[in-house]
């Protein structure tokens, strides 16, 4: 496994290796006891999978609050989207920076978000799935979202077009309208 670091304390690019043949390929994605020895130590517990139909759906930015906070390692099981991560911890170096990454099924990329960060996609092709593992279970009470669009964060999403939104997404506040409920030195 490769893993590189960003720009963004926690957040890391891990690229699996792949074992292929004329059948196709094997990939380990995750493997406690090895990541626990690269100092990635994280308890998954959950295991989502959703599937976007149209090419420029977006997801995001979406986090879930203390008690519950989650780690994600996101990869796409198949086409190609692009993910972005938002530090919002506060006191973080990185406060407001965000990272975007181009996860595609070819490339194999996996993201590793931290709990405290805003986490979300936009589809480059129809039918894209995107399968991620969280370090807590999903707790409706702590759910909650950040406009995709906020000019304070000023995300580049490289979209030509309006992107398709849920009405929660649509209606997501900026991040100043929220009590941000994360510091950096929780996350440590």
């Amino acid at each position: 496994m490769k893993v590189e670091d960003t720009f963004l304390p926690g957040v890391k690019f891990l690229t699996p290796q792949r074992f292929g043949d004329a059948r196709g390929f094997f990939s380990e994605s995750w493997n406690r006891a090895r990541m626990a020895a690269s100092g990635l130590d994280h308890d998954f517990v959950q295991d989502n999978h959703s599937v976007s139909a149209a090419t420029g759906t977006l997801r995001g930015l979406h986090y879930q609050s203390p008690p519950h906070t989650q780690a994600k390692l996101v990869r796409c099981g198949r086409g190609a989207l692009f993910d972005v991560v938002v530090d919002v911890r506060l006191g973080s170096p990185t406060y407001l920076k965000w990272v975007g990454v181009d996860l595609t099924a070819d490339n194999g990329k996996q993201l590793l978000i931290p709990a405290g960060c805003l986490h979300g996609f936009v589809t480059r092709v129809a039918d894209t799935e995107i399968v991620y593992k969280c370090t807590d279970y999903y707790a409706p009470d702590c759910d909650g979202a950040v406009r995709w669009d906020d000019p304070d964060l000023g995300i580049d999403w490289g979209l030509s077009t309006a992107p398709i939104l849920s009405d929660k997404d649509a209606q997501a506040p900026r991040l100043s309208e929220i009590d941000n409920p994360f510091t950096y030195e929780a996350a440590l």
